[in-house]
């Protein structure tokens, strides 16, 4: 009986060490960045039974074990860094990781450029996105594998030239016939120069209203400096409610339009005004209002260096310096339907376990992925006070099964004295 004592009490004694372990290294990593802290459960270990007349079963436990280690994936607190390829975690998912021991994932976002221009981790780890930009809409093309993501400061990247526009305008129905409105418009060549091409409306009728397009002639070959030179010509015409009907005499659709080459040797334009917008509604419309143009937009981007980049809610990676803002990335988020039975590496990182179920991959805001915050970290989710009190319960537990042990051995003697 007293050799079962000593048994259950070492057992304790074991597993609250372990438990303080845990705790130790959950205070260790207070300001470690996008740490987990880890809480341990307890289990009791097998029963024999002892005899005796009751109905129900006598037994006593052989003490206690570990049951299991578990990370608390509860949110950090999200703090400011003023570091721009830092990036924070605001709800479920891990950055995506590749090293030279394969793929694993990671909270902490302390992220920046190396050497070669790749978003790495401090360890050297790259971060995984996707880099593929589709050249009309300018947007990613987050499908397929995750790749490394490179973005060399200083680089020049290439233009690309212009392909569509579009303007929301209003052209005054009360206008008189023959009155003009005219609105400018980029355009961004092969090169990478921007040309100001100017669109001019003429009221002809009620309803209707004739459109030119021009540049400067000395812009484009054949053409005159200093007199416009034409790329394009035709009607749009209005109903009683001011929407857009007819264009060019035909039912409402995108008008494509080729310039000649340009002077400075760049390839002519293939141009694409667009009148509709993504539902298919027009932006062009005839309302009495005065005509005016409130938005333009076109997708040409000129050559520049990348000098900062930012990282938006849903982890494209916008870079400036081009005089404008252009998208080159997107990094890619991975959400496991068990976080918690990934296994830690070390180094902020958690690794493939069966028993975390196989990754979903995607990006941020989707698929129940959290958003990105730029230009901020999650700090860890330690619970200072929380961890002390966890503390003075295992150091109970662990004096408790030492004192069982110190009885124990009592016994065991006076057992042994009575021979004497």
């Amino acid at each position: 009986m007293a050799v079962g004592s000593f048994s259950a009490g070492l057992s304790g004694l074991a597993a609250n060490a372990q438990a303080l372990s845990v705790i130790g290294n959950n205070l260790a990593n207070l300001n470690t960045v996008g740490f987990k802290a880890s809480s341990v459960t307890f289990e009791d270990l097998v029963y024999q039974n002892v005899g005796g007349s009751s109905e129900n079963p006598t037994q006593v436990g052989l003490g206690v074990g570990v049951a299991q280690i578990t990370p608390i994936f509860a949110q950090g607190t999200i703090e400011s860094s003023r570091v721009s390829t830092n990036v924070a975690i605001q709800g479920n998912g891990f950055f995506m990781l590749m090293g030279d021991q394969g793929p694993s994932y990671t909270r902490a976002g302390n992220f920046d450029f190396d050497r070669n221009g790749d978003l790495v981790t401090p360890d050297g780890q790259k971060v995984l996105g996707y880099t593929t930009v589709d050249r009309v809409t300018k947007e990613i093309v987050a499908t397929g594998e995750p790749t490394s993501i490179n973005v060399p400061p200083g680089l020049l990247r290439p233009p690309v030239a212009t392909s569509q526009f579009s303007m929301i305008t209003n052209l005054n129905s009360s206008s008189a016939v023959g009155s003009t409105f005219t609105t400018a418009i980029d355009v961004v060549d092969s090169l990478g120069a921007t040309h100001v091409a100017t669109m001019t409306f003429t009221k002809t009728g009620t309803g209707t209203w004739s459109y030119d397009l021009t540049a400067d002639g000395g812009d484009v070959t054949g053409g005159t400096a200093g007199t416009p030179f034409s790329l394009g010509t035709g009607s749009v015409g209005f109903d009683a409610t001011g929407v857009l009907t007819t264009v060019n005499g035909n039912p409402p659709a995108d008008i494509a339009i080729t310039t000649p080459s340009w002077t400075n040797g760049a390839a002519a334009s293939n141009l694409s005004w667009k009148v509709l917008d993504a539902n298919q509604n027009p932006v062009v419309t005839g309302f009495s209002s005065p005509s005016a143009t409130s938005s333009t937009t076109q997708n040409g981007t000129r050559a520049g260096t990348v000098a900062n980049v930012i990282v938006n809610p849903d982890g494209t990676i916008v870079a400036q310096g081009y005089g404008q803002a252009v998208v080159i990335a997107q990094i890619a988020l991975a959400n496991f339907n068990n976080p918690a039975g990934l296994v830690k590496l070390g180094g902020n990182r958690f690794g493939d376990y069966p028993a975390a179920g196989i990754r979903s991959v995607g990006v941020a805001g989707s698929g129940g992925r959290g958003t990105l915050v730029g230009s901020a970290l999650e700090q860890s989710n330690v619970d200072m006070a929380r961890e002390f009190t966890n503390m003075i319960i295992a150091q109970r537990g662990y004096q408790a099964s030492s004192r069982i042990i110190t009885v124990s051995d009592e016994l065991l003697q006076d057992t042994l004295n009575l021979k004497r």
